[in-house]
């Protein structure tokens, strides 16, 4: 049967080999376990029942990529997209989180039209590559400053803006104990390290008397009070839109990387870097999107993580369908949730987007009309606190560029409809 579903001869995998690799994916997956309920905490969402759903959410889209496209990544909702929707879109805009929800299904549902129509195809083209690479180092640094403020180690000052902490605290010494912790289980190749990190900082906590141990297995929490959550009811409002537009074009990017990242690495693609089963994963990618929000989480991505599986042998879906497995498992565990605490989550978001603002050494830092718009778009998004204006006026900047310079035939059609209807909603005082 197994072979019938993934074809592992034909991939020159074995079954032992595919289960290993999951087990390598999952653990450097199973942070987003605890980070991504402390992350909606902050929007109202209650931590519990966002455990429930973030795990069968990632169940999900893992088994929709192995069963369906055959590809042996892990998916789980997007670090970064969950800092979106919970900093930016309820605690920024004033949304509710039912109605981010809503504006993530149909980003899920417009992302699988696009992959469908082929559309993502033209975006991907039309989008100049500074951009791409602005936008996620952008949210590498959005990420970073999450991290810092949730660790203590920055805090708001009324002269400064941002000013350093209490760096004595325990909160911000644990915190950057386990930031060097995954930087040199990393670099030893051992793999999980950042949920390793994340369990170290909290055992160390814990014999602080600063965490308290509860148990370590009990029946999965409700996830009642998110599920079936969707509130439509301002959806079709300009702001939402660009929310709506920020949520598809971060995922687009993140994934078409992620994917062509992660089958290069398995030795999958041709010479242009495409490969057989990229449509599939797209829209196995954009279906789990959607199923999630109904479920109750924010967007779930690839994780450019199942690199670490694909690197241990993986080959095919049952890898994915692996993780997924693992992530239904990890229901039972839910007592860790009260054992971690925000400054243990803390290390893994700065990682992340310290391995995100990796991506400013493909900028072209001798043309600065290329360089210009990317950092325009990359630095906007932590200080401004929002992805979609950072998005929004690196477009802006870039198209202006390419006007005053006399390259009016450089100027993209998607950069111009993007680069417009911003500055249109910012005129009007939409945005």
């Amino acid at each position: 049967m197994l072979e019938k579903l993934f074809k592992l001869q034909a991939n020159n995998t074995s079954v032992k080999v595919e289960l290993l690799a999951g087990l390598t994916t999952f653990l450097t997956m199973a942070y987003i376990l605890f980070a991504n309920p402390d992350i909606m905490s902050a929007a109202g969402m209650p931590k519990a029942a966002v455990f429930t759903a973030t795990a069968v959410a990632a169940a999900l889209g893992c088994f929709l990529m192995g069963f369906w496209a055959n590809f042996p990544a892990g998916l789980a909702p997007g670090m970064g997209l969950n800092a979106f929707f919970a900093f930016a879109v309820v605690g920024g805009m004033g949304y509710t989180w039912e109605q981010a929800l809503a504006a993530v299904f149909v980003s899920g549902v417009a992302f699988f039209l696009l992959s469908v129509l082929k559309v993502r195809e033209w975006i991907l083209n039309s989008i100049p590559a500074c951009l791409r690479h602005g936008i996620t180092v952008g949210i590498g640094l959005f990420l970073t400053i999450i991290g810092l403020k949730n660790a203590g180690i920055i805090v708001d000052h009324p002269a400064t803006l941002v000013s350093l902490g209490d760096l004595a605290a325990p909160g911000a010494l644990l915190a950057g104990l386990g930031f060097l912790l995954i930087i040199v289980l990393d670099h030893k190749k051992i793999p999980g390290s950042i949920f390793l990190g994340v369990i170290a900082v909290s055992i160390i906590a814990a014999f602080m008397g600063l965490t308290q141990f509860n148990g370590l297995v009990a029946m999965p929490p409700s996830m009642s009070e998110v599920f079936l959550s969707l509130d439509f009811s301002r959806v079709l409002e300009a702001t939402m839109i660009s929310v709506i537009l920020a949520f598809v074009f971060v995922d687009l990017f993140d994934t078409s990387g992620t994917l062509m990242a992660t089958a290069s690495k398995a030795g999958m693609t041709d010479e242009n870097g495409r490969f057989p089963a990229m449509r599939k994963a797209m829209l196995s990618d954009s279906s789990a999107t959607a199923a999630g929000s109904v479920i109750g989480v924010s967007s779930v991505t690839t994780y450019v993580e199942s690199g670490a599986g694909i690197a241990a042998g993986g080959k095919t879906g049952l890898t994915a369908v692996t993780v997924g497995v693992l992530f239904l498992i990890a229901l039972f565990f839910s007592p860790l949730l009260d054992f971690i605490p925000a400054y243990a989550t803390a290390p893994a978001l700065i990682y992340v987007g310290f391995l995100m603002t990796a991506d400013m050494r493909n900028i072209n830092w001798n043309d600065m009309s290329s360089a210009a718009p990317a950092w325009v778009c990359a630095i906007m998004m932590p200080f401004g606190f929002s992805i979609s204006h950072g998005i929004g006026l690196g477009f802006v900047a870039h198209a202006v560029i390419m006007l005053l310079s006399g390259r009016f035939s450089e100027i993209r059609p998607a950069v111009a409809l993007v680069a417009g209807l911003y500055a249109v909603g910012v005129a009007t005082g939409v945005l």
